[in-house]
């Protein structure tokens, strides 16, 4: 199906919008002195963009009721993000959408699994409904993995019967990412089941298989799934571009794997590539920005920028099709950014629909036009218990090892510390306890382990950001302090938080404990302030809590825990906490 407007299809339409292609009438507003990115052939010719509605109506030399003197700026298409999980950014579409598009973003495609995983599909139209009345376009893939696994306890669950319901829905772009690997690859009935509601509908399915290789891989494709976005070599991208993958490359706040696999993108592969955020925080949005951060990070590492500026517009456009859209071309949708060059992408103007954003009839005021999501948080404190009975022998044990900048973990040992009879962290070798606390049905469930890798001195982090089905995630130095800050998140209605010796910070996420509908800026400078609590307690970490948030995402090698204890990836099963 197509998720674009069609060209005006009335004929009085239709017809002014040819009288001012051929110049016979003046156009509504036109783009004069521009130097047009031409992302078909990667030429830049100077010119003027002549616009008709919301229409790209011709290039060449025209006249308008408004010009737009660009004085040389390059003119881009809008920039399209093609994997994103808007609910890491911690904001609202609302809020989300105030941010990105005035750094040139002008269409998003989505991925909700994040909010599915907590309120299953209300959570996803509560998204779609949220961004309806902003000046981002918003498309969805459904999520397929709702839970991700059998492994943890989510707060909803998308049968196929729900995502087929949900696949015929306007604006949506496919099936999200099928990070079920193993179920796809050995043929799982329900896995094979939610595929099938895509392909039967052709509608594409993306990927989701970190270090896939082999005749594992030749099957995971073979189900349908032709993008992933996992990729941190170049000898497993280039495996899977050759199996008809589009790659996706990702720059986010945690996952940075840009510099690993840009040697892959040349002139003959580089229409199967798109830029991706994934996931990205509200602070890092506002200090460095979405997609145009990503263009600059590309054009330093040596991409050559109109290479890069088809990663993030007319590659993700046909790749999702985005049917006139992600390119400066005769009745192609009039999303158009200028910037002053092509090194920092620093942004003159954007045009959303053919108007300025910032013009005061623009039309797309910020209202709130959906109800806010119930509570999300439901926590039994009379079943939680941090403590670890130790064995009378021997207490080698599976620790956690983060790795950072990346959300794959190692599978480490150590011997624990004893006190009291329990094993207790113990901050000098850097072994600090993690908890996962099941907060969808206060059903008790509690996951206990230890990790490596934060530097923590003394007191505790928690959050209700934790991939996927986000229950409440504790790391700390005691656990005194860890339900001090597992407790000040629940009182928040979700969010994160620092406790230490210097005092308790939290920021409260009512949105299913992922979002708040506050100022943007005002997010930011509270990531900012608990980052540098975080500092000083000693968190070596620069995105701490980040980072926390994938250490229960038990789909990413190699040991993760979740609320129902510890998991090795490799073998996708649940294993003990002891050697």
């Amino acid at each position: 199906m197509s998720l674009a407007p069609a060209i005006p299809c009335s004929p009085a339409d239709q017809q002014r919008l040819l009288r001012c292609a051929r110049g016979a009438e003046p156009c509504d507003l036109v783009l004069k002195n521009a130097r047009i990115i031409n992302v078909f052939d990667t030429s830049i010719t100077s010119g003027d963009v002549g616009i008709c509605g919301d229409r790209i109506a011709g290039i060449g030399s025209y006249e308008g009721q408004r010009e737009i003197d660009l004085g040389g700026a390059y003119l881009c298409p809008g920039f399209i993000e093609g994997h994103i999980h808007i609910e890491s950014s911690m904001l609202s579409p609302a809020r989300f959408a105030e941010v990105v598009v005035p750094r040139g973003t002008t269409t998003v495609v989505c991925d909700p699994h994040e909010i599915a995983n907590v309120l299953g599909t209300a959570g996803i139209e509560y998204m779609l409904a949220a961004a309806q009345h902003t000046d981002l376009d918003l498309f969805a893939v459904i999520p397929s993995c709702v839970p991700a696994t059998h492994m943890e306890t989510s707060g909803a669950t998308l049968s196929a019967e729900e995502i087929s319901r949900l696949l015929d829905k306007d604006g949506i772009a496919g099936l999200g990412e099928m990070m079920n690997f193993p179920g796809t690859i050995y043929g799982d009935r329900d896995v094979l089941a939610k595929l099938h509601v895509a392909c039967r509908r052709n509608m594409l399915i993306d990927g989701h298989a970190p270090g896939l290789r082999g005749p594992d891989l030749q099957a995971y494709c073979a189900a349908g799934i032709s993008s992933d976005h996992e990729c941190t070599d170049l000898d497993e991208a280039r495996e899977k571009l050759a199996a008809g993958m589009y790659i996706f490359i990702r720059e986010g706040s945690t996952a940075k794997n840009m510099e690993a696999l840009l040697p892959l993108v040349t002139p003959a592969t580089s229409r199967r590539f798109v830029l991706v955020t994934d996931d990205r925080h509200a602070d890092d949005l506002l200090a460095e920005g979405h997609l145009d951060h990503i263009l600059r990070r590309a054009v330093s590492l040596g991409l050559d920028p109109v290479t890069a500026l088809q990663m993030v517009t007319i590659n993700p456009a046909e790749r999702f099709g985005l049917v006139q859209r992600g390119a400066i071309a005769p009745g192609y949708l009039a999303d158009l950014v200028a910037v002053t060059d092509l090194t920092s992408f620093s942004v003159n103007l954007v045009c959303k629909h053919g108007k300025p954003i910032n013009d005061p009839d623009h039309g797309n005021t910020r209202t709130n036009p959906v109800a806010v999501p119930p509570s999300s948080m439901h926590v039994d404190w009379n079943k939680v218990d941090f403590r670890l009975p130790a064995r009378p022998d021997d207490n080698m044990i599976r620790v956690i090892g983060c790795v950072e900048h990346q959300i794959v973990t190692t599978a480490e040992q150590a011997r624990a510390k004893v006190e009291n009879g329990f094993l207790v962290a113990d901050p000098e070798r850097d072994l600090l306890k993690i908890a996962v606390i099941e907060r969808h049905h206060a059903s008790g469930n509690m996951g206990l382990g230890f990790v490596r890798g934060f530097g923590l001195k003394d007191g505790a982090i928690a959050s209700t950001i934790a991939h996927d089905s986000h229950n409440l995630l504790v790391v700390g130095t005691d656990d005194r302090y860890m339900e001090q800050a597992a407790r000040l998140v629940d009182r928040a209605g979700g969010g994160i938080a620092i406790v230490s010796p210097d005092g308790q910070q939290v920021l409260s996420l009512p949105l299913a404990g992922l979002m708040s509908d506050e100022q943007p800026e005002s997010i930011a400078a509270s990531v900012a302030e608990i980052n540098a609590a975080a500092a000083r307690a000693g968190i070596i970490i620069h995105n701490p809590f980040m980072l926390l948030s994938f250490l229960a995402l038990p789909v990413i090698p190699a040991l993760k825990i979740t609320d129902q204890g510890l998991i090795d990836v490799a073998s996708f099963s649940k294993v003990s906490l002891w050697i």
